[in-house]
Order: C-alpha cells, then structure tokens, then sequence
C-alpha cells in the first residue's frame, strides 16, 4: 500500500471522497488543488497541511495566497501549478480532475514512475496510447478509480491473457428508455439528477446522455489492451455488478458492490491489498431484481458517436471528448438545450481535421479546435 498521495481536484466529488479514504487509511495528503474553489481548499489545506497547493484560476490563486499566508504551503496556479501538484513528493497522484486539463499532469507523474489513481477518463481517450506507452515504459502503475473499471481491473487481475470480451455496465441514467423528442426539453436540474450516483455536474451530464459510457468505453480499450470489438456495453439500471469480464472458457466475472465510488477510489490507493472500509454491504435478502438490457443507439446517439470514435482512432476521440466538454458546460450555463450537446459534438467531430496518428500536440490542437468551434 502506499503512504503519499496528491489529489488533483480534490474540491470536487471524487477529490472529497478521496481525501476521506487517505484520513482513514492514514496516508500524507502532499498537495491538494482545485479550479477555483478556494474556500473549501482552504479548509482542506488546514486540515491535510500539504506542502503544495494549486488552484487553476489565478485571481482565485491569489486570493488562496493572502488566506492561508500563516500556514507552511507553497501556492501554484493555472497548469503550470497543477502539473507541479502531480511531481511533488507523493507515492501516488489521485487524477480526479474533469476534462483534458488531466493529461499532462498525468504524463508528469508517470515520467516520475507514481501510481495514478486514475479518475480523469478523458486522459485515455484523448491520448491513451500516448499515456499507456509511457506507463509501461516508465513502469509506472495505472489503477483505475471508475467503478466499471475497477471492477473489470479486479476481475481480470492474473486473468489478462484469459479475456474473451468486456462487459461494460451503466444505468443508463435518468432518461433511459426516452426518445430525443422527450428529451428535447431537459433541464439542468433534471440532468444532474442520477437515480444511483452522487457526482459532480459534468459527470452526473455525462451519464445522463450516455456519453460517459462512450467515454468509459474508450478508456477501457487503452487500459486493457483490447479492440472495440471486445467490449460490449450492458445496460443495468440497478448499478450493482459494476462490469464483467468473459473469459475464453464462458465463465463470466463480475464485480458486485454498493453503489458508492468510495470503494474503488479505496482500493485503487491499498492496492494489490485490501483494507476495511465504513461503506455499505450488499443485502442480498433485500436486493431487488437484477436486469440487464442492449444500449438503445438510436435513443442514446452520444454513445453510438462515442463508439464510432473509437473505431476510428486518431484524434477523433479527443476532439469528441473536448467538444462534450464545452457542449456540457454550455448546457449547465442554460445557454443550448440537452439535445444540443450531441449536435454540437457531433459536428465538431465532422468538421475538424481527423489526423490518424497524432502526436501530443497534434492532440492538443484538436482539443483547441474543438472547444473553440462548440463556442
């Protein structure tokens, strides 16, 4: 197990709970940083007493400065700052930030040979080969912090070479079963509203119009190794087998648990050990029916992009990921409607250059282009 750890976005949902599960497994919380929550990142700040801290927008950088000039910690700002809260003196990076501004950060930690606890899909989907490349080059550790694969990551531990194909579950969030005619006029309000899970707002989006699994889908493939042929996304409203694995044989694995992101955010810092946690059990005497369903592509288009993304590769995925990115904040904003998300999206990823094998900054361009096209 190990005993350092920085949180990268640790005002958010996950950064919260991963700060909770450091307390109690005892480990040294090294830096803490967030966007411009400042108010809370104090109060964790006198609490954790890291030594770095960084907060992305720099007028509320400043701010943090002048609050916390009687505590012992060096403050940062924009992405300079949060690639320093990755390379500081910590065992491992805890990556929950939303968005691509994780992959650098991401990148930096693993030249340094730490474990990322791996929260912040978009790195994969944007750059995954890139990022699994310089994993295994350095020898760094990728312990995934979603539930879905954390759950097939414990399945197939030992099992790798065994896979026969991945079953990807998702609730199908709060709009499952609805046409694009009934979504037309979501809100905000009911969007961020998930029947199982309490995330953050982009997320809790994500999950509503599917595209978190599309997401989850890309990022599978990168940490696993396989083909989008090996994976196949399994509807589960109830959310507790949080994924499966087929093996060659027919044996099926799957993962159960309580729908809390505690457990994987814990075992993602204590492994390959296990350690007791506070959360929930599963009441297999009171549990309800477990049913499972195909996707609807034609009712859930997000997803169905997300998968054409992944065949296609290159910087397809990266321009999508960015572009749901913004899509999603504009929404948040009350400035385009729900459905708009997917239109938005799906343009930008028709309209800007595909390059098939793209460097860093090839991805980092694509990214740009995208945000700048959503508006």
């Amino acid at each position: 197990m190990i005993h350092s750890v920085s949180v990268l976005g640790s005002t958010g949902s996950i950064g919260r709970q991963s700060l909770a599960a450091a307390e109690r497994l005892g480990l040294r919380v090294e830096a803490l940083t967030a966007q411009k929550s400042i108010g809370l990142l104090e109060e964790q700040i006198r609490k954790f007493k890291p030594s770095y801290a960084a907060v992305y927008d720099k007028k509320a950088a400043a701010a943090l400065r002048t609050a916390v000039a009687d505590m012992d910690v060096e403050i940062g700002e924009g992405l300079e700052g949060l690639r320093q809260a990755a390379v500081v003196d910590a065992e491992a990076v805890v990556t929950a930030v939303s968005g691509a501004v994780g992959l650098q950060p991401t990148l930096d930690a693993i030249a340094l040979k730490k474990r990322i606890c791996l929260a912040n899909k978009e790195t994969l989907v944007c750059a995954g080969a890139i990022v699994m490349g310089a994993a295994k080059e350095q020898g760094a550790q990728i312990v995934p912090v979603d539930s879905e694969h954390s759950a097939i990551f414990q399945c197939l531990e030992g099992r790798l070479e065994q896979l026969h194909r991945i079953l990807l579950t998702g609730s199908g969030g709060p709009f499952r079963g609805w046409t694009r005619a009934e979504t037309a006029a979501v809100t905000p309000e009911q969007a961020v509203r998930h029947p199982n899970w309490n995330m953050g707002a982009k997320i809790s989006v994500d999950s509503a119009t599917m595209m978190n699994k599309g997401l989850e889908f890309i990022e599978a493939m990168h940490l696993f190794g396989v083909t989008p042929d090996d994976i196949q996304v399994v509807v589960h409203p109830q959310s507790v087998i949080h994924s499966m694995v087929e093996l060659i044989d027919g044996t099926v694995l799957a993962q159960l648990a309580v729908p809390d992101m505690g457990l994987p955010i814990q075992y993602a810092m204590t492994w390959p050990e296990r350690a007791p946690s506070p959360y929930e059990r599963l009441d297999f005497w009171q549990m309800r029916d477990m049913t499972f369903e195909a996707p609807d592509l034609t009712k859930t288009p997000c997803l169905a992009l997300a998968m054409d993304c992944a065949r296609r590769g290159g910087t397809a995925p990266a321009v999508m990921s960015a572009a749901n990115e913004r899509a999603v904040a504009l929404f948040l904003q009350g400035r385009i409607g729900y459905n708009d998300i997917y239109d938005r999206v799906a343009d930008a990823v028709e309209r800007i250059p595909w390059v098939q094998d793209p460097s860093l900054d090839d991805i980092l361009a694509a990214d740009q282009q995208a945000r700048r096209l959503v508006g």
